[in-house]
Formats: C-alpha cells, structure tokens, sequence
C-alpha cells in the first residue's frame, strides 16, 4: 500500500494549475445516462473515483470513449443492464447518483447501497423519498435499492429536503428533467458543483431555473440530447493549496480555478493574514513570510464555510499565532484526523463538535494514517510544516480527491515522494 514521506521545513512557492472538480465531474458523469446521444465532459480530474465511474458504467454496458486530457464521451444508448453493483458503488458513494438518471431515463434501477468515507451517518433516504414524490416505487432488499418508474415514467413533483443534502438535490435534479410536469426542490442545495450540474443539463436540452438558491424549478422535457461541457475548477482542491501555502508561509499562483466559488475561504485567509491577488481564472496567496494568525471556523451548507476545509484549517491554526475554535456543523465523526496530529505535537482539544486549536511555533514529524479524503489533506500540510520526515500511510483517500498531489507539491518546492511500503 502507498505510503507519503515529507520533509518539512521549505515554504511553499511557485505555480501550478487546478484540476477540474471531483464533485462536480461525478454527477455531471451521471447525467450523461439520461441522453439519447452521446454527451463529451472535457475537464475531467484523473482520479480513482472518476475511474470507478468509469468502470460502473462499462458494467452497465455503456462504454466510455476517453480522449486526450481524459475527455470522456458517453453514449448511454448501448446499456445493457441497470444494476449498479456492489463491488463498486462499496468504494464511492457517489454510485448513487446513477440511480435517478436511470429510472428517468430507462424506467428502473437496481443500485447497491454505497459505501464511501467513514465520516458520519450520510442516509440516502433523501434521494429515495424525493424519487418516491415523483411516483417511483421503491424498495431495499439485500443491500440494493430498487426502483421502478409508474407507467408513462415519472411525474413532476414539489419535495422538500429536511436536511440539504448536495447528492440528494443533484438526484432529484437529475430526474425531474425528465419527469412529466413541473417539479420544486425546496431546501435545495446551493453549492457551486450543484449549479454546474443543472448548467450540463441545460446544455442537454433541460429547463431548469433556481440553480444556486434554495428552490430549483425544473419543467420536464421529452428528451435529452448530447452536449459537449467542461467541468468547474475544484475549489476544494484550490483551498488546499491555499492553506498548505499558509502554513508554511509561502507564496503560490493557483492557475485554472475560480475566485468565485471560494469567498467563504479566501475571506479567512485573508483574516490569517494572508495577501490574496485574484484574477477570472487565477487566485495568488503571499503570506510575505509570515507566520499565520489563528482563526475561528463554524462550518455550514454553501455559501458558508465548507466542511470539506475544515481539516486543512486545523493543520494551519495548529502552527499559528494564538487559538483558534473549528465548529463542525456537518458530519459528526470528522476530527479523526485530530488525534494524528496530536502525535505530530499539535495542541488540540475537543469538546463536543468544537476543536479548540493553540497554535505551538513548529510540529514535529510522525508516522500518521489518514483516515478520510480531506483527513488525508489536512496530515500533508502538517507535514510540510513538521521538523522531520513524516510517513503518511494508507493514501488511497488522498488519490480519491487530489490529482497528482506529489508532483503538484514538488513544484511549489516541497519535499515530497511516494513510496510502496
């Protein structure tokens, strides 16, 4: 198994460019089922959960065309079968989104209950009662949800989430184009990955209006047809960066991203005291060689500071001036990665969903383990700030979200390598 080892100790410095966004590019994956021609999505990250998607689809029968820079068409017209089995949709939860494109689309679907990270409860039983307000009938019966449109397919419908739920919206969204009528999501998410999935599908063809408020309205169409789209920036991947730069008191350009769709986390940079410049498609961080000011962090559904952040804001608070409270509104079991650093020398206290972090001058380096995707972020940024060599084991989480991260690292000067054992 892969393992990480940095040294620790050089500031960040350099340029590099930003891969399309994970979460993004896996529903907009998805949405191409409910085309009657094949639909390009160019901008895709090479990830092992892109690849997984991939897979699932040629299971399924469709054969993904991939292109140079991992352009992929997809012409969902040669399906064969409509299970989604469970060898695959175990190792990402994003499977699930396959589910109300097909039993819009091709009338049913039989999808094995997801798997994923281990950061809290995540029920699908959001997507399942929004499928269920649209006429399907649906049942869970070992290990896999079973779906089947009524017959004449889906009807529009108003669903109200209880919780926002990102894949729980994009579901809906999916299968209300092509539902029979007028379908309201209420209490929709409103993340950026949301809006670029409904701009993919208006671009097959979809009427949709809302996307990016809490109400996305979505008059069903007879069909959909192919398209070609290029995936978002990934903000959280360019948050990343940011922060690793930060921390070690460095200056990076970010190439190939978006300003935009990160002004929750440019905004504590810059109360970290970092110099940020932004462009359209640029964003530079300079903390000037300066130490970073701790800073207090509540996490929250988009526009508000994302979960998927907060680990890397402990790593910098952990090295910071002064202290600094992380509050995780989220996912319940999303500190696991504290305890590693505790080992690196990190002076860290929970209380309840709150990480009180006092900043100590330096860390020292420690064998560590991650155990999520942005865990895995989080333990590379202390790392790089770490007196030492640090091992980081079981990195196939960081492979899921961060394309190439040691080769990226390596251009901003880090030191950083990969090794088998």
């Amino acid at each position: 198994m892969d393992k990480l080892i940095i040294t620790g100790g050089n500031s960040l410095n350099g340029e590099i460019r930003i891969s399309g966004a994970k979460n993004s590019a896996l529903p907009i994956l998805a949405a191409t089922l409910l085309a009657d021609t094949p639909v390009t999505i160019a901008n895709l990250p090479h990830l092992h959960d892109i690849t997984t998607m991939i897979e699932l689809f040629g299971r399924m029968g469709v054969q993904p065309v991939i292109g140079e820079k991992l352009n992929v068409e997809v012409d969902a017209s040669s399906i064969k079968t409509l299970v989604a089995p469970y060898e695959l949709v175990k190792t990402m939860r994003a499977s699930i989104l396959v589910l109300g494109p097909m039993v819009a689309r091709f009338g049913e679907a039989e999808v094995a209950l997801p798997g994923g990270c281990a950061i809290g409860s995540r029920p699908v039983d959001l997507h399942l009662r929004g499928l269920e307000a649209m006429g399907a009938k649906i049942t869970v019966e070992g290990g896999y949800i079973k779906a089947k449109a009524p017959a004449g397919g889906l009807r529009g419908a108003h669903y109200y989430f209880d919780t926002v739920s990102v894949t729980g919206t994009e579901n809906v969204l999916m299968a209300a184009t092509l539902a029979k009528g007028r379908s309201v999501i209420q209490n929709a998410a409103r993340e950026p990955e949301v809006v670029d999935l409904a701009n993919c599908l208006i671009a097959m063809g979809a009427n949709i209006q809302g996307a990016g408020t809490d109400t996305i309205t979505v008059e069903g169409v007879e069909r959909l047809g192919g398209a070609t789209y290029s995936v978002l920036p990934d903000r959280i991947e360019t948050g990343s960066y940011l922060v690793a730069a930060a921390a070690t008191r460095g200056r990076v350009k970010l190439k190939d991203t978006d300003p935009t769709i990160l002004e929750a986390v440019l905004a504590k940079l810059e109360e970290a005291g970092a110099h940020i410049a932004t462009g359209s498609n640029w964003i530079e961080l300079d903390m000037k060689g300066n130490r970073p000011r701790a800073v207090n962090i509540r996490t929250a559904p988009y526009p508000a500071f994302p979960t998927d952040m907060q680990a890397q804001f402990i790593s910098m608070n952990a090295v910071a001036e002064g202290t600094g409270t992380v509050v995780e509104t989220i996912f319940e079991n999303r500190f696991m990665h504290v305890h590693e650093m505790v080992r690196m020398g990190a002076n860290i206290a929970i209380e309840g969903n709150a990480a009180i972090v006092t900043g100590v001058p330096s860390l020292k380096a420690a064998p560590v383990m991650a155990t999520d995707l942005r865990a895995s972020a989080s333990l590379v940024i202390a790392a790089l700030v770490a007196e030492g060599d640090t091992l980081i084991d079981r990195i196939y989480h960081i492979d899921r979200g961060y394309e190439c991260i040691e080769e990226k690292f390596q251009l901003l000067g880090a030191k950083i390598r990969r090794t088998p054992k």
